[in-house]
Formats: C-alpha cells, sequence, structure tokens
C-alpha cells in the first residue's frame, strides 16, 4: 500500500521507498523507514497532502506520496 492511499487519520509506518523516486528528496523531509506517518489533511482539489511524519507536520505531492510504501497500523482492541 503506497502512503497517497491512505485515507486521513490512518496512522501507518513506512517500509520502503519505491525505485526511481527522489529518494534524496523523501529522505530530506524525514521519510525514513520505520517511521510513523499519518494523513492531517488532503487540500481542496485533493493535492498537496498534509502528512505528519514522525513528530513533524508537511505538506506533500500525491506524485511523491505514490513512492512511499507504508503498511498500516493495527488496531488493538
Amino acid at each position: 500500500m503506497h502512503l497517497s492511499s491512505l485515507k486521513p487519520g490512518t496512522r501507518a509506518v513506512i517500509v520502503s521507498i519505491d525505485e526511481g523516486a527522489d529518494n534524496n528528496f523523501l529522505l530530506e523531509m524525514g521519510c525514513l523507514p520505520g517511521e510513523m506517518v499519518r494523513i492531517t489533511g488532503i487540500a481542496p482539489f485533493g493535492d498537496p497532502i498534509m502528512v505528519q511524519v514522525g513528530a513533524y507536520r508537511l505538506s506533500m505531492r500525491r506524485a511523491d506520496a505514490r513512492h512511499i510504501v507504508v503498511a498500516p497500523e493495527l488496531e488493538t482492541v
């Protein structure tokens, strides 16, 4: 599953970044494997999206979010 397909509020863990992505750009923004991410908002026309990565928030294009592979956090009862 990719970050771009998460619904707002869903937490996930970054697993990897796809080949062909601008890895340096994404890594500099803090999108590292093992980091917790959550979509906190979406612009009116769907792009960009607001993402919380660890302890901070950033704005990201959906095209970039499509390169970030995530595993949704399992809900505990």
